[in-house]
């Protein structure tokens, strides 16, 4: 990320509403800072200020003082702390502990952390998923060096062997970022003072050198992937340092994670059985890796693709349908066969007859469109039962199944009583300033009725009415020189009734609930055209149903692959979530199936159909 120098194009200091909203963007991405902590990196009254770079990258930090955060895309979505920020406090992110200064070297070096060169403890390591920001430490220093997103999840590591990436650095000690502070930032005396070191040799230890008595590793780094030391003493990276150090470190990985079992890659959220090691692809033919992706795909046509959830991406047919059907002990990667990429081996494959593919012109991504269960190859292959699979994805739907729960949605209609029915709740004792569901509302009429005895003794079905309960039902509502009713039956009091009261919403969306006044505002979802022919959606309303327009933009920039923005609405309170593309049907759909809103309070109108 901070390999190349670059040069920021601006830098201003935010305003009030800015500083709340990085710092509300904060505690929701980093749940493990508290208010307190927030407010000692970035103080209250202290002016912050946002540095704008070509790469679209912002830092964030205090006037006069260290970078303390850096937003990837520019939109708050992938933020992450600095270095600087970690030593403020070392627990705001997980993190993994290397083995030793041997793993720390290509770390700080700008290499991507591979699992085998993490320090597992007996309790073994905390579940995560895909894209977390985790930080990296060394042995006997509570300071991090390194701070990174993860490529998988624990689960899917666990079925990879935990083999490959862990975690893809971003930022690291010593790289550009580091460096600018010398030239950019005026340093605090006190800031160093307030981190913890219990090994102060670390820094000067464990840092890239080109002597050979700087150097921790047994094995020498070539020549051509560093640069001589600069006369300030930081590092000159070039732009293939990443991939050499990264094939260096692998290397140095393949050799110690012979002698490592699974047991000890155990993880606390998972409980898996032995497997044998993995086999190392280099010793397969790109033959034998071919016959394995096609077996693989012919289990997972067999056992976990169904017909009813065609259409899929080619990406999710490879990471939840053939990779966790590939046999135990090997790790498979497109990149070994013969035709290298997947969308290449997905129109291979359906050249044959076994599948249907086609490009999503949207996306521009291989989609699984049907299975021929008539083709020759399906019909002769007989697929293997593993018990150990189906646990796997006994777990993983357990655990959709709690995520969904969390985004539950509750909607609960319950009225109040108003001025016409408040004599009748008088009457009986019952509460003015309470809410009441329609049936309790009914309940409380009827005690009325039952105290008064207003039951027609010639007929039980009718209610006849007297002076309170007729002015409850239609004072107001009878035109003027028509005559009021004298009777009404029994299946139409309690719609009456409770039409004379003033209704509310209840909202309820896990442990957070409020009541809203009247009728529910819809979700509005919008289509529109803007210059130069393009489509943008809007999405509106979603206060309505307790749903953070950020965390939805968040999402929606992650499914449809395309640029997402948060404004407030002009003249109007709330938020809208503006999306690139004409996605009104899927943006839809996706609140309807993951945050439950019913359909009946969504309002879609595309104005660019005729």
């Amino acid at each position: 990320m901070f390999k190349k120098a670059v040069e920021a194009k601006a830098q201003q200091r935010l305003s009030g509403a800015d500083r709340k909203k990085l710092k509300r963007t904060i505690r929701y991405r980093f749940p493990r800072a508290s208010d307190a902590d927030i407010d000692a990196l970035l103080p209250p009254k202290a002016e912050i200020t946002v540095s704008k770079f070509q790469n679209r990258v912002l830092v964030y930090g205090v006037e006069g003082g260290y970078p303390l955060f850096f937003d990837v895309d520019g939109r708050g979505s992938e933020i992450y702390p600095t270095v600087f920020a970690l030593w403020k406090l070392p627990d705001l992110l997980p993190s993994f502990m290397l083995k030793g200064g041997e793993v720390s070297r290509f770390v700080i070096g700008g290499a991507d952390l591979m699992f085998p060169g993490i320090s597992v403890p007996v309790a073994g390591l905390d579940s995560f998923s895909a894209g977390e920001p985790w930080a990296v430490k060394v042995p006997g220093n509570p300071a991090p060096i390194a701070v990174g997103s993860t490529t998988m999840s624990s689960a899917e590591a666990l079925k990879a062997g935990l083999r490959g990436k862990a975690l893809r650095i971003m930022h690291y000690y010593r790289d550009l970022l580091w460096q600018s502070v010398e030239g950019h930032y005026v340093p605090n005396p006190g800031f160093l003072e307030d981190v913890v070191v219990e090994d102060p040799s670390f820094l000067a230890s464990n840092q890239p050198s080109d002597s050979s008595e700087g150097a921790t590793c047994e094995s020498d780094v070539p020549e051509s992937c560093i640069n001589n030391e600069n006369t300030e003493g930081s590092i000159d990276v070039n732009d293939s340092i990443s991939d050499a150090f990264a094939a260096s470190t692998q290397n140095d990985y393949e050799k110690s994670a012979k002698e490592i079992t699974t047991d000890d890659f155990a993880l606390k959220s998972a409980n898996v059985a032995d497997t044998k090691s993995d086999i190392d692809l280099s010793s397969l033919s790109i033959e034998d890796v071919d016959s394995h992706l096609d077996r693989c795909l012919l289990q997972a046509l067999h056992t976990t693709v169904k017909d009813k959830d065609l259409p899929i991406p080619g990406s999710t047919l490879w990471s939840n349908h053939v990779l966790p059907c590939r046999p135990s002990g090997i790790t498979l990667d497109i990149k070994k066969s013969s035709h290298k990429k997947l969308s290449k081996w997905l129109q291979a494959k359906s050249s044959t007859g076994l599948i249907a593919v086609k490009e999503d012109k949207y996306k521009k991504e291989a989609m699984l469109v049907s299975v021929n269960r008539g083709h020759p190859e399906y019909i002769q292959f007989k697929p293997e039962k593993r018990p150990v699979e189906k646990v796997d994805q006994v777990g993983d739907a357990a655990a959709s199944s709690e995520s969904r729960s969390q985004k539950a949605l509750e909607v609960v209609e319950a009225y109040k009583s108003s001025v016409h029915v408040n004599p009748i709740f008088a009457s009986v004792g019952a509460d003015t300033g309470k809410l009441y569901l329609a049936s309790e509302a009914t309940d409380i009429v009827f005690k009325y009725i039952e105290k008064e005895n207003l039951v027609k003794q010639t007929n039980k079905a009718i209610v006849v009415l007297d002076a309170t309960l007729c002015d409850a039902l239609f004072k107001g509502a009878i035109k003027k020189g028509s005559a009021y009713p004298t009777e009404i039956h029994k299946k139409d009091l309690s719609a009456t009734f409770v039409s004379r009261m003033q209704a509310h919403h209840i909202v309820t969306r896990g442990s957070e609930s409020v009541v809203r006044k009247g009728a529910l505002k819809t979700v509005q979802i919008m289509t529109e055209r803007r210059q130069g022919n393009k489509k943008v959606t809007k999405v509106s309303g979603l206060e309505t149903f307790l749903i953070d327009a950020e965390a939805l933009a968040s999402e929606l920039q992650k499914k449809f692959a395309c640029s997402t923005t948060v404004a407030e609405l002009p003249g109007k309170k709330g938020l809208e979530v503006l999306i690139q593309g004409g996605v009104i049907d899927d943006v839809a759909r996706h609140l309807l199936e993951q945050y439950g809103i019913p359909k009946r309070y969504i309002e879609v109108l595309d104005k660019t159909r005729k």
